[in-house]
């Protein structure tokens, strides 16, 4: 590799967050690490011997009678189910010390916030869609949660 081009890459490891970069090319890798003192280690790796031979590994016996084990199924809730219109994370309040928009056991409007979903750093407001009492919260807070999966129960 260039000594110029090795300098900027130095440089440029020195001025940025970056904390680790490697570089591949034809004549071989370069490594650069950013330590604790901000001072980039680089190692340079040359890749000059012959391909190694392929190994494979023995096959594995399996037994065919085996059966895997049936996950558990979680009870039906009595009630409606407010369900999760997107792919995100499940937070119960607005901010890590607030209070949380519902418990077990609060009445509900339809309209009322229940939860929050943070999907690619937009916090999404979801809203009960019918009024009653909440009876399960099935999720928990900072749980990752799949679109249509149910978060809390209102009856």
């Amino acid at each position: 590799m260039d000594l110029r081009k090795l300098k900027t890459l130095i440089d440029l490891v020195s001025d940025s967050n970056v904390t680790e970069l490697e570089i591949t090319e034809a004549e071989g890798t370069v490594r650069i690490v950013k330590g604790g003192g901000n001072a980039p280690y680089v190692q340079n790796v040359m890749h000059h011997s012959p391909q190694q031979p392929m190994q494979y590994a023995a096959p594995v016996s399996s037994s065919i009678g085996e059966v895997a084990p049936i996950p558990a199924v979680e009870p039906v809730s009595v009630g409606h189910s407010v369900k999760s219109p997107m792919v995100g994370t499940f937070y119960r309040a607005a901010s890590p010390g607030a209070k949380s928009f519902v418990e077990i056991g609060d009445v509900v409007k339809v309209g009322d916030t229940v939860c929050i979903i943070e999907a690619m750093k937009i916090l999404n407001e979801i809203e009960a869609d019918m009024s009653g009492t909440v009876t399960q919260i099935l999720c928990e807070n900072g749980q990752a949660i799949e679109y249509g999966q149910p978060m809390v129960v209102i009856a």
